[in-house]
């Protein structure tokens, strides 16, 4: 009897609207997409992201990262939060007993009559009829509400992987940049003792050799510079993976890193079915939904089924005796009164957050899009731009080897080699910038493509 009551609840219609995924606009296709093909977002994040050096630090992030740990323990809350719903359709039932082992001054003699006087023992059974769907709009809620933690969890596992990759290739940039760096101050002070060496001479002025100091004094700035900024980039890495700060082995510079020859990203409408955000924003929406249907039969009287039954006896030797049982059973009824007007602002509150929770998807669903456009964008762009730095930094070498050998014949002065040199270092940090910038568009682009792994790969969590 009570499975099939349980069953007629568990399939009758609640109050309130069932939830449906809201329409969006969505294009035929990513507008900056140039490649056809299945999406990048597809691909283990391992598949591209090639250096061992980065693979070791990202499962160490995963494995150690605070962030992750506390999104982890919030599923599990939610999780428990969620079973406890599902509880509500069982029927509750409590047991009470009493000794009054210290003796008693007066009270009934009756059996049968369960007071603090008395021996007795007692349960109580309550069971709520969920007519009205209170229960399962209660139970779809928690279970959204738990879907929502779990969508959170993976956006935190892509964007902690993001976040590693990233700082990591801002590390390797650091490098290339100070290794720049430390050429363009040996070179510095090389041309600073050889005008010196003119001056005495009588061959240039002092005003070429205090150009030659200025430019050595800001090539050992830069050194120092970019001796900060790499051991704050190893610190904000060490606080990723939840170590304390401490240096970070490299074993590929930038310049080695693995770039895909091909970055497809698949189309707009797979993004509502992968972006973790995304769908944690429809699971909001899908609870704030359900939670309208639970204010609504929160107005409405409530039927339960109840029974209470024991023993009582002012004796414990007489505990036992057929006159000292007791029960009674029937049905239920509670309804609001004073507070229901009270009952009706919470379901004006519920509706209010549906239509929050409705512009917070919607708007989820904007910021994807233009996140996938400006990291497509950024792609194309930067290939191109590091192209074209690779080209400037080979004509700026040459350029600067034939100024060198016309100073050398006399042709011309030293003026001429300082503006190259300075030309051809300056060109080879931009270079640094644009491969580094490169490499973190295709990152960007798969987090925003809502990228992921498969479940049973070998680097699940």
């Amino acid at each position: 009897m009570a499975m099939l009551l349980s069953s007629f609840f568990l399939t009758a219609c609640a109050l309130g609207p069932d939830y449906q995924r809201p329409g969006v606009e969505v294009n035929a296709q990513f507008r900056m997409n140039q490649h056809e093909g299945a999406s990048i977002a597809t691909l283990n994040w391992w598949e591209f992201l090639r250096d061992e050096t980065l693979q070791a630090l990202i499962l160490q992030a995963l494995t150690n990262n605070q962030d992750l740990k506390q999104a982890v323990a919030l599923v599990d809350e939610f999780h428990a939060r969620s079973r406890i719903a599902r509880m509500d359709f069982l029927p509750k039932l409590e047991g009470k007993a009493n000794a009054p082992f210290f003796g008693t001054l007066g009270g009934f003699s009756q059996a049968g009559f369960p007071t603090d006087f008395n021996y007795f023992g007692n349960a109580a059974l309550n069971w709520e009829i969920d007519v009205w769907g209170r229960i399962r709009r209660a139970t779809e809620a928690a279970r959204a509400d738990l879907f929502a933690r779990e969508e959170n969890r993976r956006a935190i596992i892509l964007t902690l992987v993001s976040a590693v990759a990233q700082t990591y290739f801002d590390l390797l940039q650091y490098d290339m940049q100070h290794e720049i760096a430390l050429r363009a101050l040996s070179s510095w002070e090389e041309s600073v003792a050889i005008s010196r060496a003119q001056l005495e001479g009588g061959l240039i002025s002092r005003l070429d050799l205090d150009q030659f100091e200025a430019e050595r004094a800001n090539a050992a700035a830069l050194v120092a510079e970019f001796e900060r900024l790499t051991v704050q980039k190893e610190n904000e890495l060490n606080v990723l993976l939840g170590h304390n700060p401490a240096s970070i082995i490299r074993t590929h510079t930038l310049a080695q890193q693995f770039i895909p020859l091909e970055i497809p990203a698949g189309l707009p409408s797979e993004l509502l079915e992968r972006r973790p955000d995304i769908l944690q924003a429809e699971q909001a929406l899908a609870a704030a939904t359900a939670r309208v249907g639970m204010t609504k039969a929160m107005r409405l009287p409530r039927f339960s089924i109840t029974g209470f039954m024991g023993v009582a006896s002012p004796a414990l030797s007489n505990l036992l005796l057929s006159d000292a049982d007791f029960g009674t059973g029937g049905i239920g009824l509670a309804t609001p009164l004073f507070n229901a007007t009270s009952l009706g602002f919470e379901q004006r509150a519920a509706e209010a957050q549906v239509r929050q929770a409705l512009a917070h998807y919607r708007q989820t669903v904007l910021s994807a899009f233009r996140e996938v456009e400006d990291a497509l964008i950024t792609i194309r762009t930067s290939r191109v731009q590091r192209k074209a730095r690779q080209q400037q930094v080979t004509a700026l070498q040459s350029a600067l080897h034939v100024a060198d050998l016309r100073y050398k014949g006399g042709i011309t002065s030293y003026v001429d080699v300082l503006l190259a040199k300075r030309n051809l270092f300056q060109a080879e940090f931009s270079l640094t910038e644009s491969h580094r910038l490169h490499l973190v568009s295709i990152v960007q682009l798969y987090k925003a493509l809502g990228g992921g792994w498969n479940p049973g790969d070998p680097y699940e969590e």
